[in-house]
């Protein structure tokens, strides 16, 4: 089977040691820039001031203060500063949610009508502002795709806005910033990236062996050198892989001509919304329970994945599989990442009961590769992740 597709990014990868100090050779000089950052952390680890002085002899404002998992109230702010200042290029320096949040302020300014409906109604638009990134932390992908998620604090609503508008024209990934990052934001990036990839992998196989083998060599090289990096965050060679994985995940190479899932951050994505439990640490919880429950639809590449992947070699096709989402759920959990709904404090029936109202209303009724799984499979997911 093939599937015809076709594969664009045209942001260019600036990757390496020490690279922070060649951002002059890619920001727009004679622009105005909106720089944007997230809650302060840049400001703790030296980032912030580097920023700062290379930026001396630019035009620009700046907006801090974008949370983990953006919301849609705080970046209007920051669209409404860009229209004041008139802005014409947008920098964003830290991890996946300020560029998320950056895309969406890039897209948000010269757009006429009300910015959610990008996001809520996936309505078109002509027009969006430039936007380049230093990346801080490994986890999104977002520093070289089109895709931001955006969260509604006041609607409850944790949504996509994808658009080949919003790649980002270049992006800076300087290993040196990895040594400031705490454990929790390491682990929740190697697991993002690790279900990033298992969402484009683990559907059914239709003989795309080289998007296959890309998929692989990812989740081998994230289960080697995760723990690593998880306990010496100092070591820059593990960590340029970490870094390297997390942006081939989810740059478009991977899930190209292959059929994809995204059902484990569809439920995710509320649960985050709901709760705001980590993005990574939602994916944790869906997606062990959920493979469980569909383990006849997606046999084929659960045998594929436990060979592979994890060089499961006995039982039958059913005994690798299980043991493959084992072993799984004992990595996420070797970051230090419970992977239960009950090791958070949520109350269950509510969650099933608003979740599948969402899904109703949005008509999401069945979905996953196939639409294999549906509405009704969210009431045994949840109970089984709990």
């Amino acid at each position: 089977m093939i599937n015809n597709y076709e594969l664009y990014n045209p942001t260019k990868l600036i990757f390496g040691e020490d690279r922070i100090k060649d951002i002059t050779q890619y920001l727009p000089r004679e622009s105005k820039i909106l720089f944007v950052y997230g809650q302060g952390s840049i400001k703790h680890n030296g980032i912030y001031q580097k920023v700062i002085d290379l930026l001396k002899g630019y035009d620009y404002v700046e907006f801090g203060g974008i949370e983990p998992n953006p919301k849609y109230e705080n970046l209007m702010e920051a669209v409404k500063l860009g229209r004041e200042y008139k802005i014409e290029f947008i920098f964003a320096v830290g991890g996946g949610s300020v560029v998320d949040g950056a895309k969406f302020i890039s897209a948000a300014i010269p757009f006429d009508e009300d910015p959610w409906k990008l996001v809520s109604d996936k309505l078109d638009f002509n027009e969006s502002i430039p936007l380049g990134t230093i990346l801080t932390l490994p986890a999104t992908g977002s520093e070289m795709n089109k895709g931001a998620v955006i969260s509604n604090k006041s609607k409850g609503d944790k949504l996509a806005l994808i658009s080949e508008k919003l790649f980002p024209k270049f992006s800076i990934l300087d290993v040196s910033v990895l040594s400031s990052l705490p454990k929790r934001q390491i682990a929740n990036g190697i697991i993002d990236a690790f279900v990033h990839t298992t969402e484009q992998y683990i559907t059914y196989p239709i003989n795309a062996k080289l998007q296959d083998r890309f998929a692989e060599s990812i989740l081998i090289t994230l289960i080697e050198e995760g723990p690593q990096f998880y306990n010496n965050v100092e070591n820059k060679e593990v960590g340029a892989n970490i870094m390297f994985s997390a942006t081939m995940a989810l740059n478009g190479v991977i899930g190209a001509g292959v059929p994809t899932d995204w059902s484990i951050h569809m439920i995710g994505h509320e649960l985050t919304a709901l709760y705001n439990i980590d993005h990574a640490r939602s994916l944790a919880i869906i997606l062990p329970v959920l493979y469980r429950i569909k383990i006849e639809e997606k046999l084929s590449k659960l045998v594929q994945y436990a060979e592979i992947v994890w060089q499961i070699t006995e039982g039958n096709d059913k005994e690798k599989a299980i043991k493959a989402i084992y072993l799984t759920e004992k990595f996420f959990q070797s970051l230090g990442v419970p992977t239960k709904l009950s090791d958070y404090d949520v109350d269950l029936e509510y969650t099933i009961k608003v979740i599948k109202e969402k899904f109703a209303y949005r008509n999401m009724l069945n979905f996953g590769e196939n639409g294999i799984i549906s509405i009704n499979d969210i009431d045994p997911i949840l109970r089984g992740a709990y």
